[in-house]
């Protein structure tokens, strides 16, 4: 198959006059196409490579952390470092999406008054163990939740036992392991070290 010549306006240069006589061509074309999907392949592969290096969760960047002061009811005291969620828009998205934590051993749900609402798992694919403390850091009571993925269902709400200030989310399973669980005291304590 061959290509009929095209005339190209006397308005171009001759160079690229020349060059597109070339591209009407059948050879021409054939460059064109493997050039374009080899641009291709390389732009997707780009993609693929970016995506690759990103973290599988939402990112950490610009979430306030702490260090949470557990002391165990035999008196033996741990610090961890947690994520912070101290204002209901925080609060409210707490977990959810996340599968797993980087170097953070929970979350700490930090409020300015005594409150005594529920927590549920809406979008939380990982299994979490949640602890309410009062303002005196004493123990309320704890409860294992797990994830709530399902698209239209009504999730479950795990209660406390009575009115909290602090409420500290870990791994389901965990909470022994950290310090927490009944006679435990918890305290936010400043930053991470």
């Amino acid at each position: 198959m061959t290509s009929s010549p095209v005339d190209f306006p006397e308005s171009l240069p001759p160079g690229i006059r020349r060059t597109l006589a070339w591209l009407s061509t059948e050879r021409g074309h054939r460059v064109l196409w493997w050039t374009i999907g080899i641009l291709l392949g390389l732009t997707f592969l780009a993609f693929l490579a970016v995506g690759a290096n990103g973290p599988a969760d939402p990112s950490f960047a610009g979430e306030e952390a702490a260090a949470l002061r557990l002391t165990a009811a035999d008196g033996t005291e741990q610090v961890h470092c947690v994520l912070v969620a101290d204002d209901d828009a925080e609060r409210a998205r707490g977990l959810m999406e996340r599968t797993d934590l980087g170097k953070h051993a929970g979350m700490a749900f930090v409020y300015q008054a005594d409150v005594d609402h529920g927590f549920y798992m809406k979008n939380t694919p990982m299994p979490l163990t949640v602890a309410w403390y009062r303002a005196d850091g004493s123990f309320v009571s704890a409860a294992d939740m797990e994830p709530c993925l399902e698209p239209g269902r009504e999730c479950p709400t795990y209660r406390p036992a009575g009115r909290y200030r602090l409420a500290v989310e870990v791994p389901k399973g965990r909470g022994p392991a950290l310090g927490i669980g009944p006679g435990s005291k918890a305290a936010v304590a400043g930053a991470c070290a």
